[in-house]
């Protein structure tokens, strides 16, 4: 492949775009400068190239984790706060990258993105039963009363039948780690308001067997490799 279709696929933009880049020599190939636009490249997983000095590598799909701060929405059309998709580069926003379902603006943690129909499909199906965990602080202690109402099932406005976490356990008085496996809009929020308490902060920490690493300050990302798309897969 061209190293200027090659670039555009990765991201950086329209092939007059990459080619200006490439002939400007700011684009190294596995540590070579190219500034041959044509130059035929092998467009396999992991061939490394740098941009203006970023260390990149060649990916046919993009997967990421963002430790989402506070005050932003998950839509490229936000309403009161920034967009999540300021928060990533160019490049990724031109691969058209995409929340994996959304939390909610006041909702931190563990945020899911990529360029993967499928993948969006999977971890966003209810059919799947993903598990997804949230801390949970709430506005009053946490009685035990109040747990085993979350575990048997409680019963939510618009829905046919009680939903049940999947986990529920107590950290601290006002604390809890809630497991999900459904979808539904402010699930959380709502079980635990139906359980008799309220939500004064919600964080994700882990969707499937992944857990957000606590090294990614928020409002990072970070690329999932193999690994950690394997753990996200494991559910057991």
């Amino acid at each position: 492949m061209e190293l200027e279709r090659l670039l555009r696929s990765q991201g950086f933009g329209s092939r007059p775009e990459c080619r200006a880049l490439i002939c400007a020599g700011r684009v190294t190939v596995a540590g070579e400068l190219c500034d041959d636009p044509y130059a035929e490249f092998e467009p396999v997983d992991g061939l490394p190239f740098s941009v203006d000095g970023l260390p990149l590598v060649v990916r046919k799909l993009v997967y990421l984790a963002m430790n989402k701060p506070t005050d932003y929405e998950c839509s490229h059309k936000p309403k009161h706060h920034p967009s999540v998709y300021s928060l990533l580069p160019r490049f990724l926003l031109t691969r058209d990258v995409q929340a994996v379902g959304r939390l909610d603006e006041d909702t931190t943690g563990l945020l899911l993105l990529t360029d993967d129909g499928q993948f969006i499909h999977t971890y966003s199906s209810p059919k799947k039963k993903i598990p997804k965990v949230y801390e949970v602080t709430a506005k009053h202690p946490v009685d035990d009363e109040q747990i085993a109402a979350l575990l048997a099932g409680v019963q939510l406005n618009d829905e046919p039948a009680p939903i049940a976490a999947a986990g529920c356990e107590r950290v601290s008085e006002r604390l809890i780690r809630l497991t999900v496996t459904e979808g539904k809009y402010h699930l959380v929020k709502r079980m635990v308001a139906a359980a008799g308490n309220r939500v004064e902060a919600l964080h994700r920490v882990s969707v499937g067997g992944f857990v957000l690493p606590a090294t990614l300050p928020l409002g990072e990302w970070m690329w999932l490799e193999a690994g950690d798309l394997a753990r996200l897969a494991h559910v057991g």
